[in-house]
């Protein structure tokens, strides 16, 4: 997979904000509730943040493919935004993890903010198509200017906008400086750090991809994303070799930075304990195997590890109309 095919040409579009702890949830939550939130100009009253920060937290819930923009019905309508059947799933009133508290939600907004279509072409290519291991700022920004550069169907972005979407990047994942209270601080910055994606390479502080297992990547997130860039990348069958979803750009063994033998050992427990994939090998290779389409089979890993019906969280769009009555910033602003 190319980046042409796996992001949009959108840069720093974040508003210099990296993801906060919440925002993923607040996204949705004021879409669910009232489609014209993000474009009101007491928006920012209503959420209880700045006004940049509104379009961030828009942003992030686009890119993390929880809430996606609707079309408009003429050029004078205003956008409006709704919840993605994905994200009424995760955050809806019967929801899979309404509050984010299983670690495996983690590792699926991870792998959705780089799913195609990424809205972060910058991060798209630092963690599929960027070889070093140990790397500064520059080392990256120069890296991915030079891989947009040559993408002939995109305009090249201002050099400013590919140090913003570096820099986004590093506080997503990496330590912030060490404190007292780093440990609890980072989380709470930025939740997606508690994944020990990056880290900081001790005496030259420059900053390095964790490669190795990954202990808290539950199998069936790893599952779910293996079937989800099979359908996306249109692979067809129903087979893939672990070579291929080890060492392909936008596979899993790229985004969660996993080698084979890794992916193997993590994908093995789902294998193991369902009849939605298994694993044979064949001429040598070993391959993960499964019946029916592969969005359908990704979705049904989800709902059995989350273990609740996808069905149910459907029910949040008859309850929306009730939804916008809570939307004041004592009931939504958490």
């Amino acid at each position: 997979m190319r980046p042409l095919d796996a992001a949009k040409p959108m840069f720093a579009r974040h508003e210099t904000f990296h993801p906060r702890y919440g925002w993923f949830r607040k996204a949705y939550r004021f879409a669910a509730a009232d489609p014209h939130i993000f474009n009101r100009e007491d928006a920012p009253v209503r959420i209880g943040v700045g006004k940049n920060m509104v379009r961030a937290i828009r942003f992030w819930g686009l890119a993390a493919k929880l809430i996606e923009e609707k079309k408009r019905t003429s050029k004078s309508r205003a956008s409006e935004w709704s919840p993605t059947a994905l994200g009424d799933a995760l955050f809806g009133e019967s929801g899979w993890d309404r509050y984010m508290e299983d670690p495996g939600t983690l590792w699926l907004l991870h792998w959705l903010l780089l799913a195609p279509p990424s809205l972060l072409p910058v991060w798209w290519i630092a963690f599929n198509d960027f070889p070093a291991i140990e790397f500064d700022d520059d080392d990256l920004a120069g890296a991915v200017a030079a891989q947009i550069e040559a993408i002939a169907e995109w305009n090249s972005p201002h050099p400013s906008s590919l140090k913003k979407d570096v820099g986004a990047m590093l506080r997503t994942y990496a330590p912030a400086e060490r404190t007292g209270r780093s440990s609890v601080d980072d989380i709470l910055d930025c939740p997606l750090r508690e994944l020990n994606l990056i880290g900081r390479s001790v005496g030259t502080n420059r900053y390095r991809f964790a490669l190795g297992s990954k202990p808290t990547l539950p199998s069936a997130i790893l599952g779910y994303a293996a079937l989800d860039y099979c359908a996306r990348a249109s692979a067809g069958g129903n087979t893939v070799t672990l070579g291929r979803l080890a060492h392909e750009p936008g596979a899993p063994g790229k985004v969660f930075k996993l080698t084979e033998g890794e992916l193997l050992a993590a994908i093995e427990p789902l294998a193991q304990e369902s009849d939605a994939v298994s694993l044979t090998t064949s001429t040598g290779s070993v391959q993960l195997s499964w019946s029916g389409e592969p969005n359908e089979v990704a979705t049904e890993i989800l709902d059995r590890y989350y273990g609740c019906s996808v069905s149910d969280s459907g029910a949040d769009r008859a309850i929306r109309d009730d939804a916008r009555s809570l939307l004041v910033p004592s009931a939504l602003g958490q």
